[in-house]
């Protein structure tokens, strides 16, 4: 499996931070390549919530199911990943000085074979996992601090 990490501060106290990156809903207003995110209750995620997520990448579209394995908020979630891509991703909300917060994730994934997967994995690579993931968590980090 490939491991990728981003962390950042943030002004903002934990519950603020947790309440944006807690919401799967979001996904998109991170990523580009998320088109649509499913199936995620009203009330938000806990332990056992599936939801799915569809990511668009050169024209084709692939989906994956997220299961919520553990939430502590709000501080930690561990989600599983299914489908195209199997994985785990876990993010911590720290506490600093002040009114101020570390967001720290880490992404282990792998791509399952097949046409689907070939395509994804192509992305990823063209694209830089790890730069994804930092550019989303840059993302968070604007949309928490702007209120």
């Amino acid at each position: 499996m490939t491991v990728v990490e981003a962390r950042v501060e943030i002004e903002a106290p934990p519950g603020d931070v947790w309440r944006v990156v807690s919401d799967p809903r979001n996904l998109p207003l991170w990523d580009p390549h998320v088109v649509s995110v499913r199936d995620v209750p009203e009330g938000g995620v806990s332990e056992g919530t599936e939801y799915r997520t569809d990511a668009r990448f050169f024209g084709f579209t692939v989906s994956v199911t997220a299961r919520v394995l553990q939430v502590r908020p709000p501080e930690y979630a561990k989600v599983r990943l299914s489908g195209v891509i199997e994985g785990i991703v876990e993010t911590w909300v720290e506490p600093l000085q002040g009114s101020r917060s570390r967001l720290r994730h880490s992404v282990q994934y792998r791509f399952r074979g097949g046409a689907m997967g070939r395509v994804a994995a192509r992305a990823v690579r063209m694209l830089g996992a790890r730069a994804m993931l930092r550019r989303g968590t840059l993302s968070q980090k604007r949309q928490i601090e702007s209120g």
